[in-house]
Formats: structure tokens, C-alpha cells, sequence
């Protein structure tokens, strides 16, 4: 049964609840342990005070040996209570997640990258549809914290792609909307890190690793690194049980060892500073991934995701392993007696180099393929959070039909939806219409969707059915003071820009809002009536929506290839009301006497 929007707000309400209950109960917890630690503590001291204070040798033994047990129990529960701290960072980005999802069905912007990055004028259809940016699709469908996810993200909503892939996305797609509920813990997994940081972890396993670790491949140093704790051990024993000379062999060893590692420092430290301080952000990675590998997928673009050849969320787990003993060095006393003793930065070194030689490819290709689980829920999510949206059926025949289509950046209760349909073979559809009457919206509206469907992702719509076709449009036509262009400029590079595309790729869709308006009335109709002719003599399906009424009689020259549509108005008592619904035939009403009327001019 599908789920009315109410009840999807009212469980997301619910799940903030419980995981806010949840963070609460753990943080109690979490101080309850801090009263234990400083109980052990003053234990502790207790202890030593009874051992210094004794006359028993029997009973001093005893406390002696009572001393490991409250150091034992400290150790336990600070880590016990690390892991607590690390549950509690999680459950505060599960709780992000869901109080995202809350608002932006309450109508507050999406917490997620709106894509700014990606904005150009000069893509054939994203400035004008509303893709990037502020109050844009990617602004309302993005889930994705990582580089990768949006940029993918981003490359399905811009570029063109094929029917067959168009299908296999929609089957991946629905099949992640059947685990949604699973999709918040692989996001707040990924969300609350730098996203550089991963990047940057991923061109250095790429590209820049195995050369920065080739001074920890000879046989000799390998061989003595696994040796040194031995003899370290070995040493601090005899010098405790046969002789004091050990304890200056030890020295040596550990002035030989700091000497060793100071002449290595500059690769030692090259090689930290790619990846110190990330065990957590590696941790976080190896959740998600690890959630993508235990799912049992079916789709067969989401298991082609899936091409790592062992789990690489375990092979992650033992790269943070290495990355958080590397970081003991922050410590600067635990660091140097680590590296006097046990050569700590070059054991570290050496685990990492062998690391790297057996699972690094796989953990790349599984770190690339995480922005495509994000993508893949970005788009499921918007489908679970929008239940009345539909997914289109894409045909491989001419066709664009649609019924009650809206605007999916317009709010529900706003939102005026229409239906439409291409003829069965391509002509140019004028709307005409007067000001404010929603000709451009009803543009935007085709074209957003028509994005939508080629992503993969519902339309906002109670049904669609369409062919693929390469969406070019001419709304928002801007002069640049930087270039030095004029409108007219911009608007003839505009057209240039469709023309040379219409005819490389005959599979073409055009939005034309207003055409050459930096221009005079004569010349603008003229030019219009030649393009629209052009886009008749191509068999360019457009839509072109206009307020010059001349541009509707060119269906006299051409019947079989010009329709007419129109948005009007109704005026009551001088006052105008707008329905917003798409018409037959050219439009009879318009709007600006009375605009101007209310500005202090009267028309004659």
C-alpha cells in the first residue's frame, strides 16, 4: 500500500525521537564510566598508599599484585568508553539524516551540496531547467557527502544517455527504495567528514604511494623491523636478570634507532601526512561499504557496482588499523620511545607498503563506487519521500505523453498540473499566452522532468511515457559586461549553439521561451518565423512560447507541422485571475493594458 507524505513526515518524526532517546541514554552511560574511572583511579592510590604503609611482606605482595586489577579495569573502560564516543558521532549523523529528510518534506532547504559547482550557462539545458544551484533538482534530490556522489549525481543530470541504461538505473533505483529504511545508516556513515580528505586519500593510493614507500622495500630493513621488539624485549631482560652491560647495549640500539629515524623522517613524515588523523573518516568508509557488500542485490547495474574481487570493507578496517598505530607518533613521548624501542614509524611504514601491494586497488575502485550508492539513493529517496510521483516509461518510438505533470520545485499545494503529448510526429507547438499566465513554468516543467526521466528517477507526474531526446533550451538569455556581449549576442549564440545541435543530433527536443528579445519587433518575428521554419525542415519536436500572436498564424502555411496552445486569463471586474492550465489554440486574452492600467498608462 503506498504511504500518504503524512505519514512518511510522521515517521521521520518518530525515528528523530527514538535515535535523540538513544543519544541520550549513551552520553548517561558514557558519564557513568567517567565516575568508574575516577573511582579506579582514587582505588589505585589507595592501594599503593596500604603498600607503602604495610609491615606484612606477605600482605605487600598481595596489594602489589591488587595494583594491576583497577589499572586492568581503567584500560577496559576508557576503551569501553571510546567506543561509546564513537557510537554517539554516529547516531548524531543518523539523527542529521533524518532531521534533513523532516525538513526538506517541511519545506526547509536541503542540508546537502546544491550543486553551485556545476552551474554553467553554457550546458544546453541546466540554467534554464533549474539543475544546479540554489533552489534547484540537484539542491532537492542530493543525498551525497562524498566528491564522487556528487559529481556523479551531477553527470546524470546533465549529459545524455542511453534508453538501455535509462531502464537499468529505474530497476536499480526502485530496488533501492525496498531497503530505504537500511539507506540512513550507509549515509550517516559517509556524512560529517571532509570529503577532500577521502579524495586525497584516493589519489595517494593511486598515484603516489608505491613510489613513497620504496625506501621500506629492501629485504634487510623488512627482516629487521620484525626483529627489533624481540631483541628490544630481549635486552630489557637480560639487563633486569643477568647484567647492567644490556642496558647499554639497549642505549645504543635505541640512540642507533632514533638516528635511523630521523635520517628517514622527511619520507617517514611524507607518507603520515597523507593519511594521519583518517582512521575514523576509514572507519566511517568501511560502514558503508560494508553495507553495500552485505546486501543481497538483484539489479543488474547496482550489482556491476560490486566488482571488488575481496570485501574491500575488511581491507579498509586493517588499512585504519595501520593508519591509527602510525598516529601514536602525535604523542611525541609515546612516539619516541615507540620508534627507540620497536622502530614503530617504520613498522608502520612496512604494514602499510605490504598493505598496499595486496588490497589496494580493490579498496579504490570500492571508495569510487560509494558516490554511486549515494547517487542511486539520492534518487530513491526522493522517490520514497514523493509517493504520487511516477516512473516514466521509456520508449525506444518518438513519444512524449504525459498526464497531470507538475513542477517538482513547486510546492504540492501551489503546484497547477497539466497534461501533454507530443503529435505523433515531430512539429512545433507555439503557446502564446499573456504575462504571469505560467507559459515558461509549463516549459520548465517538461523539461525538469524530462531530466528526471533520464536519470533514472520518478517524475513528478501521474504518468509519462517518452523517447529519448537531447534537451536543448533558449529561456534565460543573459549579456555579459565581462565578454562584452550584448543580448542580441547572447541570444544569437544561443541559437547558434541549438541549430548546430539539432542538426548533429536529430534525436533533438527544444524549449524556446521568448525569442530574440533584445531586438526590434519586426526583425524579432521575422527571426522567429525562419527558426521555427528551420526546426520544421530538421523535424525538430519544440515548444515555443511567445506573446507575438503572428507566430500562431503560421499554421496556416503549415498544418501538419504547427499546433497551437495558449495559457489566458480571466478578467472579473477588471481583476485578473490565472487557472495556469495548457489550451488548444492561439490565446484571445492578454494582460498588459490592465498591468499598465494600474501603473498610471491607459492604452487607447
Amino acid at each position: 500500500m503506498l504511504k500518504r507524505q503524512e505519514d512518511i513526515i510522521a515517521a521521520y518524526d518518530l525515528k528523530i525521537k527514538e535515535v535523540t532517546s538513544d543519544i541520550s541514554q549513551t552520553k548517561k552511560l558514557i558519564d557513568q564510566l567517567s565516575f568508574v574511572r575516577i573511582g579506579l583511579f582514587l582505588a589505585e592510590i589507595l592501594l599503593f598508599v596500604l603498600m607503602v604503609s604495610s609491615a606484612d611482606d606477605g600482605l605487600r605482595t598481595l596489594i602489589q599484585i591488587g595494583l594491576i586489577l583497577p589499572v586492568i579495569a581503567f584500560a577496559f573502560v576508557v576503551r569501553k568508553q571510546s567506543k561509546l564516543d564513537r557510537e554517539v558521532d554516529y547516531k548524531k549523523q543518523l539523527l542529521w539524516t533524518h532531521q534533513n529528510e523532516w525538513k526538506v518534506l517541511n519545506g526547509t532547504a536541503n542540508g546537502y551540496d546544491h550543486g553551485t559547482a556545476f552551474e554553467s550557462e553554457l550546458h544546453p539545458y541546466t540554467s534554464d531547467l533549474d539543475i544546479f544551484g540554489n533552489a534547484s533538482l540537484f539542491a532537492l534530490i542530493n543525498r551525497c557527502s562524498t566528491k564522487s556522489g556528487n559529481h556523479i549525481l551531477a553527470k546524470n543530470l546533465a549529459e545524455k544517455s542511453t534508453r538501455d541504461k535509462m531502464l537499468l538505473r529505474q530497476e536499480a533505483v526502485k530496488e533501492m527504495i525496498e531497503k530505504i529504511e537500511e539507506t540512513y545508516s550507509f549515509r550517516a556513515s559517509l556524512h560529517g567528514y571532509d570529503p577532500e580528505k577521502i579524495e586525497q586519500i584516493k589519489m595517494q593510493l593511486k598515484h603516489q604511494l608505491g613510489a613513497q614507500l620504496e625506501f621500506v622495500a629492501g629485504k634487510f630493513l623488512r627482516f629487521y623491523v620484525k626483529l627489533v621488539p624481540y631483541l628490544s624485549v630481549a635486552l630489557i631482560l637480560a639487563g633486569l636478570f643477568i647484567s647492567g652491560i644490556f642496558w647499554q647495549i639497549l642505549v645504543m640500539f635505541c640512540i642507533i634507532h632514533g638516528g635511523w629515524n630521523v635520517l628517514l623522517g622527511t619520507r617517514i613524515n611524507k607518507v603520515f601526512y597523507s593519511f594521519g588523523g583518517s582512521s575514523n573518516l576509514l572507519n566511517g568508509y568501511a560502514s558503508a561499504i560494508l553495507w553495500t557488500e552485505n546486501q543481497s542485490w538483484k539489479s543488474e547495474y547496482t550489482l556491476s557496482l560490486l566488482d571488488s574481487e575481496i570485501p574491500a570493507s575488511k581491507e579498509i578496517k586493517s588499512l585504519s588499523k595501520i593508519i591509527q598505530n602510525f598516529d601514536a607518533r602525535l604523542n611525541i613521548i609515546v612516539g619516541a620511545i615507540l620508534n627507540v624501542l620497536l622502530l614503530w614509524d617504520l613498522k608502520c611504514c612496512v604494514n602499510l607498503d605490504t598493505w598496499y601491494k595486496s588490497s589496494s586497488k580493490d579498496v579504490v575502485s570500492a571508495l569510487d563506487h560509494l558516490g554511486d550508492f549515494e547517487e542511486l539513493i539520492s534518487l530513491a529517496t526522493i522517490a520514497y519521500n514523493q509517493p504520487d510521483w511516477v516512473f516514466p516509461v521509456i520508449t525506444d518510438q518518438f513519444a512524449l505523453t504525459t498526464t497531470q505533470v507538475g513542477h517538482p520545485l513547486i510546492k504540492e499545494q501551489l503546484r497547477v498540473n497539466n497534461d501533454f503529448n507530443l503529435a505523433v510526429k515531430p512539429t512545433v507547438d507555439i503557446v502564446t499566452g499573456s504575462n504571469m499566465a505560467g507559459k515558461s513554468t509549463f516549459l520548465r516543467t517538461l523539461g525538469i522532468n524530462m531530466v528526471l526521466a533520464y536519470a533514472g528517477a520518478p517524475v513528478c507526474a501521474k504518468s509519462m511515457q517518452l523517447s529519448v531526446f537531447s534537451i536543448n533550451t533558449y529561456m534565460r538569455i543573459k549579456d555579459s559586461l565581462n565578454e562584452s556581449t550584448s543580448t542580441f549576442k547572447a541570444e544569437l549564440n544561443r541559437l547558434k549553439m541549438i541549430l548546430d545541435n539539432v542538426v548533429k543530433d536529430k534525436d533533438t527536443f527544444v524549449l524556446i521561451d521568448e525569442m530574440l528579445r533584445g531586438t526590434n519587433s519586426r526583425d524579432k518575428y521575422l527571426g522567429s518565423k525562419v527558426f521555427v521554419e528551420e526546426l520544421i525542415n530538421e523535424k525538430t519536436p519544440a515548444l515555443f512560447a511567445t506573446h507575438d500572436l503572428q507566430l500562431a498564424d503560421l499554421i496556416a502555411d503549415h498544418p501538419e507541422t504547427v499546433r497551437n496552445f495558449h495559457f489566458d486569463i480571466q478578467i472579473t471586474n477588471g481583476e485578473m485571475k490565472f487557472d495556469y492550465l495548457l489550451k488548444q489554440g492561439p490565446c484571445k486574452t492578454f494582460n498588459a493594458a490592465i498591468l499598465l492600467k494600474e501603473i498610471g498608462l491607459t492604452l487607447d
